[in-house]
Order: structure tokens, then C-alpha cells, then sequence
């Protein structure tokens, strides 16, 4: 148990020093909900590390309506806060 626990906390300081969001300013709001989406997935990668828990639960939110819309609104935030960050594309 000692190991699995190591294992996990060595894996999520890995996940942590990836430097990837290096800006919220995109180009396009198609380019800001794309990135809106790899926030999301990220948060979900940081919260369960343990990538074969990960596959192991899609299968339950993936068929589940309830998880669907909670995951859209987890991406409509994100994406929120992409485009206040970006003037809402306004030049």
C-alpha cells in the first residue's frame, strides 16, 4: 500500500512540473474552447492520477447523462474564463 501511494504522489509531481498552460490568449474562440477542453481533461488528470482508474471509470460517466452535462459544464466554465481572458475576441 506504502508503494501504491508513492507511486501516485511521484506521478502527480510529474503531471504537475509539465509547465503546458503557459497562456489563456488564443488566437480564435474555436482555439479557446479547444483549450477550454484541455483544461478540463488536465483537471481530471490531476484529481485521479492513476491512469488505469481513469479507464476503469469511463465506462460509468461515459453512458450516464448526469456526468455528460457535468463534464459540458466543467468545459463551459473553462471556456468562460478563455474568453474573458481573450476580450471575447473583441479587437
Amino acid at each position: 500500500m506504502v508503494n501504491i501511494i508513492a507511486d501516485t504522489i511521484n506521478e502527480e509531481v510529474l503531471i504537475m512540473a509539465d509547465t503546458w498552460l503557459t497562456s489563456l490568449i488564443t488566437d480564435t474562440p474555436q482555439a479557446g474552447f479547444e483549450l477550454a477542453i484541455t483544461m478540463s481533461r488536465r483537471a481530471v488528470k490531476y484529481t485521479q492520477p492513476d491512469a488505469a482508474i481513469r479507464e476503469k471509470l469511463r465506462p460509468v460517466y461515459s453512458n450516464n447523462a448526469d456526468s455528460l452535462i457535468a463534464a459540458s459544464q466543467v468545459v463551459a466554465i473553462n471556456f468562460q474564463t478563455v474568453a474573458a481572458a481573450n476580450n471575447y475576441w473583441r479587437k
